[in-house]
């Protein structure tokens, strides 16, 4: 449900007040969803991490590869995307649809950002089948209520597999959010034969002491958004899938998953400082 023009107008006037994720992300990947104060922050931050921007993009193409997989080889139909960010090029349902032409997969995306919630359904406006594909105003840390919205979409069959995509979010989850409580919940929302599909930045095997330095100098400087986060190595990750089992190839860096002859870092795959996977709930 959206918000009344009022409320919506007000906070999008207050999410400009600081840099935004979302937005600095879009622009790293080449998306216009961004302002002034946002691509500001990109560039200080491009100063820390040169290649942040190629991060960013990993992460992208991450999502990309594991929703045609999903699609096509796992024969799943039902995607819900918990902090999808702003539309940009290979959003989950027009990936998912060029994976089955028979075009019956149903996406439902969320996210608390205003700006990113009002893209993303102009965006399902003019591109989508709004039968099949929805977004909706929802925080990934108000985890009942924003599986109350999903569900209240009609979108999703409890009966069926449902690939949940948490891309790119998890690194702005500090420990002290209590990450694990959520994860646990989102994963028993999920039937049998359900993906989960997580990915973050990493802060494992710096290639030397002053990369790790320009590291943990990024996440500082992030404390100045509305998104401070947290890095954390490959054994610090895992936990997240709790009992599910991993997919081949498992946790890797995120180009090591199923690389096509577009995926960024493919020849060494650790400098790409994203790892992810796949993971399948048992039944």
């Amino acid at each position: 449900m959206s918000a009344e023009p009022d409320d919506a107008l007000r906070a999008i006037n207050e999410s400009l007040d600081k840099p935004s994720a979302a937005r600095i992300y879009d622009y790293f990947i080449g998306g216009e969803t961004n302002y002034a104060i946002d691509r500001a922050f990109a560039e200080k931050a491009r100063e820390r991490i040169p290649q942040l921007g190629e991060y960013c993009r990993t992460s992208r193409q991450f999502l990309g590869r594991t929703v045609r997989w999903c699609a096509a080889e796992a024969g799943m139909r039902q995607f819900v995307d918990l902090g999808s960010g702003l539309p940009t090029v290979g959003n989950v349902h027009e990936v998912a649809d060029e994976a089955r032409p028979q075009c019956d997969t149903r996406v439902v995306y969320t996210d608390n950002e205003p700006i990113a919630l009002t893209h993303s359904e102009m965006l399902l406006a003019d591109t989508a089948d709004t039968d099949r594909h929805v977004a909706i105003a929802a925080d990934v840390m108000k985890p009942d209520e924003l599986w109350s919205r999903v569900m209240a979409t009609g979108l999703i069959d409890r009966d069926e597999p449902v690939v949940m995509l948490v891309n790119a979010v998890l690194h702005f989850l500090k420990d002290e959010a209590n990450p694990d409580r959520l994860l646990e919940f989102y994963r028993n929302q999920l039937p049998p034969g359900s993906l989960l599909v997580l990915s973050q930045m990493t802060n494992e095997n710096p290639a030397s002491e002053s990369e790790r330095k320009a590291l943990d100098d990024l996440v500082d400087y992030y404390e100045n958004t509305t998104n401070p986060g947290q890095l954390r190595t490959s054994d610090e990750f895992a936990r997240f899938f709790g009992d599910f089992e991993l997919v081949d190839p498992g946790l890797v860096y995120a180009p090591a998953w199923r690389p096509d002859e577009d995926t960024l870092f493919a020849r060494v795959p650790s400098e790409s400082r994203v790892i992810g996977g796949v993971a399948r709930k048992p039944a």
